[in-house]
């Protein structure tokens, strides 16, 4: 496997980030990587990231989020995966959800979408409510 590159959205040691959105330091809820980049995707998948890195809750953290943008050799998509702990609420365009150790994947490629569109997509996806376990 490549090298692994983390976002994280806040900081745990950080002091100066629980006083500017309300919240503990450390509650991070979204976080971005990249695995198996190609010069194709390169700068587009830095912008997300740093996109991404910004996004912030409306609400309390409830479902940690990591989002993780790949390339398959041969296919000129971008992959994206957006893995949450808990299971959420089925948004349009993305498959899913599947199983894994670390909670509920949802995936979805992209080729010749425009980067607000990309990003959009991806906040949907991110921010997806919460199915309570009651009611799973």
């Amino acid at each position: 496997m490549g090298p692994k590159l983390r976002v994280e959205n806040g900081s745990e040691n950080s002091s100066d980030a629980s006083s500017r959105t309300g919240r503990r330091a450390g509650a991070t809820a979204v976080s971005a990587r990249h695995i198996h980049i190609g010069d194709a995707w390169t700068t587009r998948v830095k912008a997300l990231e740093a996109v991404i890195k910004g996004f912030r809750p409306e609400g309390p953290v409830t479902n940690t989020c990591e989002v993780v943008f790949f390339e398959i050799p041969g296919d000129e998509h971008l992959h994206v995966n957006v893995t949450h702990r808990y299971v959420t609420r089925v948004v349009s365009g993305w498959a899913g959800p599947g199983t894994i150790p670390d909670g509920f994947v949802h995936s979805r490629t992209f080729h010749n979408t425009p980067q607000s569109e990309i990003v959009q997509h991806i906040r949907d996806m991110v921010f997806a409510a919460r199915i309570s376990s009651r009611s799973c």
